[in-house]
């Protein structure tokens, strides 16, 4: 619970701080811009905050690994929901007013996780986890999207540590498999999931990992 916040608090703060021109530059999302994969976090607080009062009275059907789906394939943007993404995130105008939306919805999720019972029955998507499992599996997304916002962004500071080590030993229980000793946390995260290709060395170094990836979570 406490990793959440404090992953969600790091991504919080890369967005508070970027310059406005910073949100034109292409994110770590294939098709998206920094904009809109901003605009994609407050869809994701939503979600954070929807699910936190939701419970549920069955047994849990999922936890942080099982919630994930993998896809056969990367998505082309033409979701609805994708689309709609980018056209909202075009709406706001100004990058001041997508700031402050993600602090207040964000900072209110990031409210709700810290008040969460761990042990909470929580439904979403159909799906039943604890409120634990389901915060675990989120430091996943928000480790992720911060690789994803400073894809670009040399400057911008990088996701926490912790976050990184537990992200990378959650997308190894969703693959059934390590990512070898060589490859950095980063590095794992970055070729498991398909944000960037593998090297002949690094694909070498997978073995029978390498044809299960990339692992396209959704």
């Amino acid at each position: 619970m406490d990793l959440f916040s404090r992953s969600w608090a790091a991504l919080r703060t890369a967005v508070a701080d970027l310059p406005d021109e910073a949100f034109a530059q292409p994110s770590g999302c294939a098709g998206w811009l920094v904009r809109d994969l901003v605009c994609h976090l407050v869809i994701d607080a939503q979600d954070v905050l929807i699910t936190l009062v939701t419970p549920a009275a069955t047994e849990p059907t999922r936890d942080a690994a099982t919630y994930w789906s993998v896809a056969a394939a990367p998505p082309t943007g033409d979701d609805p929901l994708d689309a709609l993404t980018v056209r909202l995130a075009a709406a706001y105008g100004e990058p001041g007013l997508l700031k402050f939306h993600l602090d207040d919805v964000g900072s209110a999720a990031g409210r709700a996780a810290e008040l969460a019972d761990p042990g909470l029955r929580v439904a979403t998507q159909g799906e039943v986890l604890t409120a634990g499992d389901y915060l675990a599996a989120y430091v996943l997304e928000w480790t992720l999207h911060h690789l994803d916002l400073v894809a670009h962004l040399p400057a911008a500071p990088r996701p926490p540590a912790e976050g990184l080590a537990r992200s990378r030993a959650l997308l190894e229980r969703i693959a059934g498999a390590a990512f070898p000793a060589s490859f950095d946390d980063t590095d794992a995260l970055l070729v498991g999931t398909g944000r960037r290709a593998a090297t002949e060395a690094e694909r070498a170094a997978l073995g029978e990992l390498a044809p299960k990836l990339p692992l396209v979570l959704g």
